[in-house]
C-alpha cells in the first residue's frame, strides 16, 4: 500500500512538474511568469539593487542552474561572463536568446560628441595626455565590443517580440500545454498595446526630439519608439570631465530639460550637481523595475512634466 501510494505521489509530481527556468534580470521574470503563468518556476540571477554590468551569482543560485530546463538570456553583460560556466554547470539546459529578432542600437556615448567635433577633438587629446598608447588602445577594443545597448525591454514593441520568444520556447518544451501559453501570450500582448497607447497619450503634446536627462544612457529603445532623444550624463559608470559637464548643462538648458532619470544601481552625485545648477527633479527610476509596464508609463509622464 505504501509502495502503491509512493508511486502515485512521484508520477503525480512528474506530471505536474513545472518548467525549471532561469533569467537573468527582474523584468524577464515578469515576462516569463506572465506568459507561462502556474506552469514554470522563475529562478533570477541579478538581485533588484544590484547591477548586471558586474553582478555575481551566490551558491545557491548556481544550484538552481543545475536544475534548469530553460535558461532565457537577454544580452546584459553579466550573461557575457557567466552563461558559459552555466552551460558547462548544466550542459541540458537549453539556452534561449530573447533578443533574437530585435535590432540593437549603439550604446549612446555624451550626447554632445556627436554634435561638438571641435569640443569631442579636444577630448581625445586629454585621454591621450591621460593615458598611454596601449591602454588607448585597450579603451578602443573595450569600446568596440561592447557598443550595443542591452536594454531592448525599454520599448513596448520590443517587450512583444521577447513575450513571442518566450512562447515559442515554452511549448516547445511543454507542448500539452500550448493552448494555455497561447492564452496568456494574448493577454500579455493586449498589456503591451495598452501601455504603449497611454504612452503615446501622455507624450501628444511632447515636441518630436525633445529631450529627456539620464545618468545612464538605459533608454535609447524608449527613445527611439517615441522619437525622443536621451541625453547621457555617464557612460559606463565614468563621470564627465568639468568641460563636459559645463556642455551639459548647456545642453539641458537649451533643451528645457524638466528632470534627470537616475539609476538606484548608480551613484547619482554627478546628476544632483546638474539638478541643482538647473533647478530641475532627480528622479530616480531603474529599466531593472519589474513593473516594466507602470515604469514606462512613469517615465513618459516625468518626461512630459505631468
Amino acid at each position: 500500500m505504501k509502495k502503491l501510494l509512493l508511486i502515485t505521489t512521484l508520477l503525480t509530481s512528474y506530471l505536474s512538474a513545472n518548467i525549471k527556468t532561469v533569467v537573468s534580470i527582474l523584468p524577464q521574470k515578469t515576462f516569463v511568469e506572465a506568459i507561462g503563468g502556474e506552469k514554470v518556476d522563475v529562478a533570477l540571477m541579478v538581485m533588484p539593487g544590484n547591477s548586471p554590468h558586474t553582478y555575481e551569482p551566490k551558491p545557491s543560485q548556481m544550484k538552481e542552474i543545475t536544475k534548469a530546463d530553460l535558461y532565457f538570456k537577454i544580452g546584459v553583460e553579466f550573461e557575457q561572463v557567466w552563461l558559459e560556466k552555466f552551460s558547462n554547470l548544466n550542459p541540458k539546459m537549453k539556452i534561449v536568446d530573447l533578443a533574437e529578432g530585435i535590432e540593437k542600437l549603439p550604446m549612446q556615448a555624451h550626447a554632445h560628441h556627436d554634435e561638438h567635433d571641435e569640443h569631442d577633438e579636444h577630448d581625445e587629446h586629454d585621454e591621450h595626455d591621460e593615458h598611454d598608447e596601449h591602454a588607448d588602445h585597450a579603451h578602443e577594443e573595450h569600446e568596440h565590443h561592447e557598443t550595443l545597448d542591452p536594454h531592448i525591454w525599454t520599448a513596448p514593441d520590443n517587450v512583444e517580440t521577447i513575450a513571442k520568444r518566450i512562447y515559442s520556447a515554452l511549448s516547445k518544451e511543454d507542448p500539452e500545454n500550448t493552448a494555455y501559453y497561447k492564452k496568456n501570450l494574448e493577454a500579455f500582448i493586449a498589456e503591451v498595446k495598452q501601455t504603449d497607447e497611454t504612452i503615446q497619450k501622455i507624450l501628444a503634446d511632447t515636441p518630436e526630439h525633445a529631450a529627456f536627462m539620464v545618468f545612464h544612457p538605459a533608454w535609447g529603445y524608449f527613445a527611439k519608439a517615441y522619437k525622443l532623444e536621451q541625453l547621457p550624463v555617464e557612460v559606463e559608470g565614468k563621470a564627465p570631465k568639468p568641460q563636459e559637464l559645463m556642455q551639459l548643462i548647456k545642453e539641458a538648458k537649451e533643451n528645457k530639460v524638466k528632470a534627470i532619470f537616475t539609476q538606484p544601481e548608480f551613484s547619482d552625485a554627478t546628476a544632483k550637481l546638474i539638478s541643482e545648477e538647473l533647478g530641475i527633479k532627480v528622479i530616480k527610476v531603474s529599466p531593472l523595475a519589474p513593473d516594466w509596464s507602470q515604469n514606462l508609463i512613469n517615465l513618459a509622464n516625468a518626461i512630459a512634466g505631468k
